[in-house]
């Protein structure tokens, strides 16, 4: 997990007045758990993701803007390295639309993100 991110939740966390202790009670979890991810040593399930949302009051996209950023870079690679379909393939042209798509919120998002640095 990205060491920005994990900082993002520590500072959330200080900023807001919760101790890991709080955070560990409004999660159901262990503090040792608000500790690793707080540190990056693990990853939050979706119920945290949520949850976290809720507690800091924050969207889902702006709470994990540093996951979604780095997620933007990988798949950006991996889309334009992303193999043929086969010939004759029946789902070539959802395929061909999903992948257009997708490059197209890639971009949008690259646009925000140069956009707000």
């Amino acid at each position: 997990m990205s060491n920005s991110f994990a900082l993002d939740l520590k500072v959330a966390r200080r900023k807001s007045g919760l101790t890991q202790a709080d955070l560990a009670h409004l999660l159901g979890a262990s503090r040792r758990k608000i500790s690793h991810l707080e540190r990056g040593d693990s990853i939050p399930t979706v119920r945290d993701i949520c949850t976290l949302s809720m507690v800091y009051g924050k969207s889902f996209e702006s709470l994990f803007a540093p996951v979604f950023e780095e997620i933007t870079k990988k798949l950006n690679g991996r889309l334009s390295s992303l193999p043929d379909a086969p010939k004759g393939w029946l789902g070539r042209f959802n395929r061909r639309n999903t992948l257009g798509k997708l490059a197209a919120r890639i971009r949008e998002r690259s646009a925000q993100d140069h956009g707000s640095a």
